[in-house]
């Protein structure tokens, strides 16, 4: 009783139907604006091929920025262990609650940590430049 070429409600003529297999709306929702912290996540989380001593290895960008930030800090860059003590902080201790220590620390490892804090806490001094405009001990 329905008829192919009838016209009404919901029934638009049949050179204006959508075709078989073809969206009514091709271009679809337009994306969204991608903020700050999404293109950060994205641009962290892509792969690089990076040298570790002798052999390359594929790690993200993120991981790269790590190794990076971890080797300055053993060099002994304080810049790059403030950087690395912030990210410490604030991302593995968010509620600032103080991490109990399960085990004591040993004899050996005392002894590194009061090196590693001594090598910190130690004012850096810059030789002076020897003046050779004084006198030597030749009087003439």
């Amino acid at each position: 009783m329905s008829n192919e070429n009838e016209v009404g409600y919901g029934k638009p003529p049949k050179e204006f139907r959508f075709e078989k297999g073809r969206s009514g709306n091709p271009k679809g929702r337009p994306k969204q604006t991608k903020n700050l912290k999404a293109d950060l996540t994205e641009e962290l989380k892509e792969i690089i091929v990076a040298r570790e001593g002798n052999r390359t290895v594929k790690i993200s960008k993120q991981r790269a920025v790590i190794k990076s930030l971890v080797a300055k800090t053993v060099k002994g860059d304080t810049r790059a262990a403030n950087t690395l003590l912030n990210a410490i902080f604030r991302v593995l201790d968010p509620a600032g609650d103080v991490a109990e220590i399960a085990t004591p620390l040993n004899a050996e490892e005392r002894q590194v940590l009061s090196r590693v804090e001594a090598r910190f806490l130690a004012p850096k001094t810059i030789d002076p430049v020897p003046d050779n405009s004084q006198n030597t001990g030749d009087e003439s």
